[in-house]
C-alpha cells in the first residue's frame, strides 16, 4: 500500500509540474489553495445517494459543497421536476418519458431503491421544493435538461426564482446552464442579473477562440466534459472572460488532475474528492 501511495504521489507531482499551474509553489499544489476550489456536487452527492433526490442534495450540503447541481425537466401538466434522463426507467420504478406523466404520477414513483434499499421510497423532487429547502444554505447550479422538449421551461424557472427573490445580482449562488445554447440565451434574457453557463460535450473538443468569445456574450462559464480540458483550453476560456467548471470527476485522482490544470471549479459525484491531496496524504 505504501509503495502504491508513493507512486500515486509521484504521478500527482509530475502532473502539477508539467502543467505549471499559476498557483503552484515549486510544482506542488497546497492544501489551502485546493480547499478554495469551487466544489459542485453533481446531481447532489450522487456517489453517496440516489441522484437528483433530496437525500443526495442534503448529502452534498452536509459535505460542504459550494453548489448542488440539479437537472430540471417538466411533467405532463407543466410542473418542474428534477431528474436527469428524459425517461423514468433508469432512476425510478417507472417507464417511459417524463413528459408523459403528471406530477402526481411522478411523485408516486420510487426514485431511490435502484441505488440501494436504504433509499427505498425516495421521491422525485420538484424544482420549487429544492429552492425552498436550500436557498441561503448552498449554491444551486441549475441545468435546463433537454429544454427543446419543454417549451416555456425557461420562463417557468425564471418565475420560480423571481417569486423567491432569487434572481437579483446580489444572489451570486444561482447559476443556470444547459447543453442547449439557445436555451441559455433565452434564460439570460429573462434573468439578466444571474450568471449563466454553456455546457459542452466532446463535440466541442475543437472549440475556437471565436466561439468562446461568442459564448461570453451571454455566458459567464464554459463547462466542458473533463476529457476536453487542457491548460491551453483553460487559458483560452479565461482569456474570453469566462470561468470553467469541468464535469464529471468520479475519482480523487481525476479531481486533483483537474485542479492542477487551473480550472475554477470541479463538478463531481464525490464532493470529498475535490479536496484530495496525494502529496500530503502519503
Amino acid at each position: 500500500m505504501k509503495r502504491f501511495l508513493s507512486i500515486l504521489c509521484t504521478v500527482g507531482i509530475a502532473m502539477s509540474a508539467l502543467t505549471v499551474p499559476a498557483f503552484a509553489s515549486e510544482g506542488e499544489v497546497s492544501i489551502q489553495e485546493q480547499q478554495q476550489m469551487i466544489n459542485v456536487a453533481h446531481r447532489g452527492a450522487s456517489g453517496h445517494a440516489p441522484e437528483n433526490t433530496m437525500s443526495a442534495f442534503e448529502k452534498g450540503f452536509e459535505m460542504k459543497a459550494d453548489y448542488i447541481e440539479i437537472d430540471v425537466q417538466m411533467s405532463k401538466d407543466g410542473e418542474l421536476v428534477l431528474i436527469h434522463d428524459t425517461t423514468l426507467d433508469r432512476t425510478t420504478n417507472g417507464t417511459g418519458f417524463v413528459s408523459d406523466y403528471t406530477l402526481e404520477e411522478i411523485r408516486e414513483l420510487d426514485a431511490g431503491s435502484w441505488f440501494s434499499e436504504e433509499y427505498t421510497g425516495e421521491k422525485v423532487p420538484t424544482f420549487e421544493e429544492v429552492l425552498d429547502a436550500f436557498r441561503g444554505k448552498t449554491g444551486i447550479l441549475i441545468e435546463l435538461k433537454a429544454p427543446e422538449l419543454y417549451p416555456g421551461i425557461e420562463e417557468k424557472v425564471a418565475v420560480a426564482l423571481k417569486e423567491r427573490n432569487m434572481h437579483g445580482a446580489q444572489n451570486n449562488k444561482i447559476v443556470i446552464q444547459s447543453f442547449n445554447h439557445e436555451s441559455v440565451k433565452k434564460s439570460r434574457e429573462l434573468l439578466p442579473e444571474l450568471p449563466h453557463a454553456v455546457l459542452a460535450g466532446m463535440s466541442w473538443e475543437n472549440v475556437t477562440d471565436e466561439q468562446l468569445v461568442e459564448f461570453a456574450t451571454y455566458s459567464d462559464y464554459f463547462n466542458p466534459n473533463m476529457n476536453m480540458v487542457t491548460t491551453e483550453l483553460v487559458d483560452r476560456v479565461h482569456d474570453a472572460g469566462m470561468k470553467i467548471y469541468p464535469y464529471t470527476s468520479r475519482s480523487p485522482e481525476e479531481a486533483y488532475h483537474l485542479f492542477s490544470l487551473n480550472v475554477d471549479g470541479i463538478i463531481s459525484d464525490f464532493p470529498e474528492h475535490v479536496y484530495y491531496h496525494p502529496v500530503k496524504n502519503n
